[in-house]
């Protein structure tokens, strides 16, 4: 079991001690307590060796993220001095939890399973991983007696697997979890492992983390101060997840009602957990259909501050009556039903974040006409086109949608902006991409700019190759597109460049036909000579 900061109320430690167990030269410390007044204070100022209270020091040292350039071989990003302190005193390190479900989850995997389908496994063991993170108390022990109890049942051992829970228990009760933070990255390590194995299963395709943060950052920044929000496919509970980091990022309250809807039980599960383990926090997630037009009443009543969503796509809705929300027009494509449904849920001022596939932005037909109705009752704001490769096992092409509520427009002429996002990421992997912090703020600046600019009646230029702010009408002219590679150009080669460029080549090509001459004269003065000789 982790030790709690209260276990250190009554130990004390010197300068040279919080130097060693923090990891730092001794001099660092004394650059602390100079430079910020909140430092602990000694107990006994003024005596020959001054001592700290050990669970102050670790509370001041646990707001102090340790650089990445600094970083020990195995502590993960965002490892704090703090987790350094605290393992140092406990006997354990930092990195300690994270690197042993590396193990359970990789190599150790297939041994411990046996026959047990991989995404099963994976679960147990993040069901384990999140009780021993909002539990400590309790101890593993005790969460596995509970499941033990099931045996007077007679569910088989592929049901609740009672010895590979018992050995996955002790093992993990061995392990000192460190901090908060790293608990954290070792439940999202399993997380992501669990999702991949889902998705080769047939499952669904979870959001990217990267994508996750990109939607959550530019709803948090524009729309404060919300009180309900809303998941609609909320999957693993990723973006609630990431709306509420955001959130507090950005220093606001939570919000007061947070709520989403996933597809089946596991779902719900998996999504409960990782809501818990980040923000411990009970939320409502109820179940239902792929899309809403099956079940229109499946989620809460009432109109939401903020709803984002990664639905399903790609699904033809055949042989039903249009749902009432269907005001914009009858495109049977699953996204659009989508679209229309988040818009009709929202408050005045609302605003929402949708993820859909590149192809909803100029599919034809009665999906153009779908946009046509949603860009001229001013729903659209902002349309950021994402790089190929973001997801897991598919090189899908996303975009994510901004809206707002109908009628939240005001008098000026509508305009949607478009950020090109295309060109920007990262390869983490042969097949996968990733976009990195830079990019991820990049993208949400844009967004934020442009609304700054517009709340405040000013133009906005926006960033060349990047992003661009274009009036509805220009739009209409292009059969309502709403593809951003459309409007914004990736800066070219200059004038004088592509003259210097035509240069070159004529010069190449003059070299070529000199090599080609000098070629034809070597033949024939080797011919000459093979003559000679009677060859």
């Amino acid at each position: 079991m982790a030790a709690t900061d209260q276990d250190f109320a009554g130990v004390f430690v010197s300068r040279p001690d919080i130097a060693r167990l923090a990891g730092v030269k001794r001099p660092a410390v004394t650059n602390w307590e100079r430079r910020h007044a909140d430092f602990p204070s000694p107990v006994d100022p003024g005596a020959a060796t001054e001592r700290f209270r050990a669970d102050d020091v670790l509370t001041w040292l646990s707001g102090r993220a340790v650089p990445a350039n600094a970083l020990r071989p195995g502590e993960p990003m965002g490892t704090t001095y703090g987790d350094r302190f605290r393992a140092g005193l406990t006997g354990g390190g930092p990195g300690g939890l994270l690197r042993t479900v590396e193990r359970l989850a990789g190599p150790d995997a297939d041994r411990l399973r046996g026959s047990m389908e991989l995404d099963r496994y994976l679960e147990w063991l993040l069901f384990l991983v999140q009780n021993q993170i909002v539990e400590p108390e309790d101890g593993l022990a005790k969460t596995v007696d509970a499941w033990s109890s099931v045996r007077e049942h007679d569910l088989p051992e592929d049901m609740v697997p009672h010895r590979l829970l018992a050995e996955l228990a002790d093992i993990l009760g061995r392990t000192s979890m460190g901090s908060a933070q790293e608990g954290r990255a070792a439940f999202d390590h399993v997380l992501v492992l669990w999702r991949a194995a889902q998705a080769r299963e047939g499952g669904a395709f979870f959001t990217p983390p990267s994508v996750s943060r990109v939607m959550a950052g530019a709803l948090a920044a524009v729309r404060p101060g919300a009180v309900r929000v809303h998941d609609p496919y909320g999957r693993t509970g990723e973006l609630l997840v990431a709306y509420l980091d955001a959130v507090a990022a950005l220093g606001g309250s939570a919000p007061v009602q947070v709520s989403g809807r996933v597809s089946g039980g596991r779902e719900q599960r998996v999504a409960a957990m990782n809501l818990r383990v980040h923000h411990d926090r009970p939320i409502r997630l109820g179940e239902g259909p792929h899309t809403p037009a099956l079940d229109p009443s499946a989620d809460p009543p009432g109109a939401f501050d903020v709803l984002l969503t990664n639905p399903p796509f790609g699904r033809r809705l055949e042989d039903m009556a249009p749902p009432p929300y269907w005001v914009y027009g009858a495109a049977r494509r699953s996204e659009f039903d989508w679209l229309q449904y988040v818009v009709s849920r929202l408050a005045p001022e609302g605003r929402a974040a949708v993820l859909l596939p590149a192809g909803a932005a100029s599919n034809t037909g009665a999906a153009e006409r779908v946009r046509a109705g949603l860009l001229e009752a001013g729903t659209v704001e902002c349309v950021i086109a994402l790089p190929a490769g973001l997801f897991t096992l598919t090189p899908v092409k996303t975009q994510i949608w901004l809206l707002r509520a109908p009628g939240s427009e005001d008098e000026r002429e509508t305009e949607v902006l478009f950020v090109a996002g295309e060109h920007l990421g990262h390869s983490v992997t042969r097949t996968q991409w990733a976009l990195s912090d830079e990019d991820i703020a990049r993208l949400v600046e844009e967004y934020v700019s442009w609304h700054t600019a517009r709340a405040a009646g000013r133009a906005f230029a926006g960033t060349a190759g990047l992003s661009r702010a274009m009036p509805l009408r220009d739009i209409a002219d292009h059969g309502h597109s709403l593809d951003p590679a459309l409007y914004v150009r990736r800066p070219g080669p200059t004038l004088a460049g592509a003259d210097e460029t035509r240069e070159r080549l004529a010069g190449l090509s003059e070299e070529i036909e000199t090599l080609h001459a000098r070629a034809e004269e070597a033949d024939a003065e080797a011919a000459r000579w093979l003559r000679r000789y009677g060859l």
